[in-house]
């Protein structure tokens, strides 16, 4: 009986999942308008249902919005309409999370995929740390969080075929690394990361195709100086590791560059064409995308049937069991949407004016105060829609809207680098068999101040001098 009334309940979330990505997707290629009323419903049933599956710690997150919504009520005449735009973006942030996780089921079970792992993890400790930061970017773009999780299992079990111990453990934390490493590295530029989803639609007036080379920029810094710092400490071993040679060839990335080129080429192509912004254009394109792979995957066996069994099971089963992700990422979004209202007359009242400082230090204080904010728990999305309406207008500053948004998703990848609280550094822990604080502190502490440094630097550089 508790098993029947669970499984109605999830079919209710994913079908509410599906509506609200529905609505978005209407709302971002401008039609059908006249249903945009029924989204904040929609979101807030959805969130009361899955407030009742999740953890503590999750429904901690839905009692601050409802205590922020609250304060709002009671200080601010237009609260409803704030309200609302908190709603609207907790429903973007679901239907984001929802079109990425369709891309990342197909890939999942597909065999060029996990081949194309196997021969990355298996490669020489000399080329190793090289190709996972490399490919590891293209399964990041595929598979978001699932990337780490995929690649992290193939790297254990690469591992656990070096019989001595010290070898085995050097080995574990330099895959590992290599492999968070390439999934931060494409969070200030890929179209598919909440990052640049978030970080574009908070500042008037960007958008991904201004920000895509200054944030490769960030992403090759990011890459690069992880990659530098493996190979000057690199560990001096008691003994001397077996050396073999990976299965197969370099030929095995090829399907895998080809999706991700597809993927790249129509967000560029219907960009360019169309007046949608760009998470517009990926909430549509990546569930395309993984609806015709998902064909290609059953072509053998009855595909119409099989696809339209494996969606049926997404939609009401694997969908809502990303409940815990959901309640956190929809609610940090409202939270930070209401939040920033609330916060902007208590700045006001304590003096604080973001305007009288420098730009420059402005722009710099996101590359800081962003992975600050996540060593006390804060998810970047929270963080983010927090800061965002206080920052001053672009012109005011004397910076381009693309110059904010590179400052704030280099700040967003030192946080996944770093926080604790985040999810990449709590999978790599786990791999690790170490703590997520010793993780980002320990494993990662050299490297983030150094990427700190060099992102400040870059942002100003691109702010002022480009």
């Amino acid at each position: 009986m508790v098993t029947q009334r669970h499984g109605r309940v999830d079919l209710v979330a994913g079908i509410l999942l599906v509506a609200i990505t529905c609505l978005v997707i209407f709302h971002e290629w401008h039609i059908a308008a006249w249903m945009a009323p029924a989204k904040p419903v929609l979101v807030l049933l959805l969130v009361g249902i899955l407030a009742a599956q999740v953890r503590a710690s999750r429904k901690a997150f839905v009692a601050v919005a409802l205590g922020l919504t609250v304060a709002l009520a009671f200080s601010a005449p237009g609260w409803r309409e704030v309200a609302m735009d908190g709603l609207r973006s907790a429903a973007f942030i679901a239907a984001f999370f929802s079109a990425l996780s369709t891309l990342r089921n197909v890939a999942q079970t597909s065999a060029a995929v996990q081949a194309a792992g196997r021969f990355l993890s298996a490669q020489r400790p000399g080329r190793r740390y090289a190709a996972l930061t490399m490919g590891g970017q293209g399964f990041a773009l595929l598979l978001n969080y699932g990337a780490i999780q995929l690649l992290g299992a193939l790297a254990l079990t690469n591992a656990e075929t070096e019989p001595d111990a010290e070898v085995r453990g050097h080995r574990i934390r330099r895959m590992l690394l290599a492999i968070q490493r390439a999934f931060v590295s494409t969070l200030p530029w890929s179209p598919l990361s909440f990052a640049m989803a978030i970080s574009v639609s908070v500042v008037p007036g960007a958008s991904w195709a201004q920000a895509l080379v200054p944030g490769l920029v960030s992403s090759a810094l990011l890459a690069g100086i992880g990659w530098g710092l493996d190979t000057a400490f690199k560990p001096r071993l008691s003994v001397t590791p077996r050396r073999q040679e990976p299965e197969g060839s370099w030929a095995l990335m090829l399907p895998l560059l080809a999706l991700l080129a597809v993927l790249v080429a129509g967000v560029i192509g219907l960009s360019a064409i169309t007046d949608v912004r760009i998470v517009g254009l990926v909430v549509v394109i990546v569930p395309v995308i993984a609806l015709v792979w998902m064909l290609i995957q059953h072509w053998a066996q009855a595909p119409m049937r099989s696809v339209a069994r494996r969606v049926g099971t997404y939609v009401t089963k694997e969908l809502p069991g990303y409940r815990e992700e959901l309640t956190l990422l929809m609610m940090a979004g409202y939270i930070g949407t209401v939040g920033s209202v609330l916060l902007g007359p208590l700045m006001q009242r304590a003096g604080l004016d973001l305007s009288v400082l420098p730009p420059w230090l402005l722009l710099v204080s996101f590359v800081w105060l962003i992975p600050l904010a996540g060593q006390l728990g804060m998810n970047p999305i929270l963080a983010v829609t927090l800061l965002a309406p206080l920052i001053p207008g672009a012109g005011n500053l004397g910076v381009t809207p693309t110059a904010i948004v590179v400052a704030l998703a280099a700040g967003w990848a030192l946080s996944g680098a770093s926080s604790p609280f985040t999810a990449t550094t709590l999978l790599i822990g786990s791999f690790g068999g170490i703590s997520a604080l010793r993780v980002g502190w320990v494993w990662n502490g050299v490297y983030t101040v150094l990427c700190g440094v060099m992102l400040s630097l870059w942002v100003v550089l691109y702010a002022f001098a480009a």
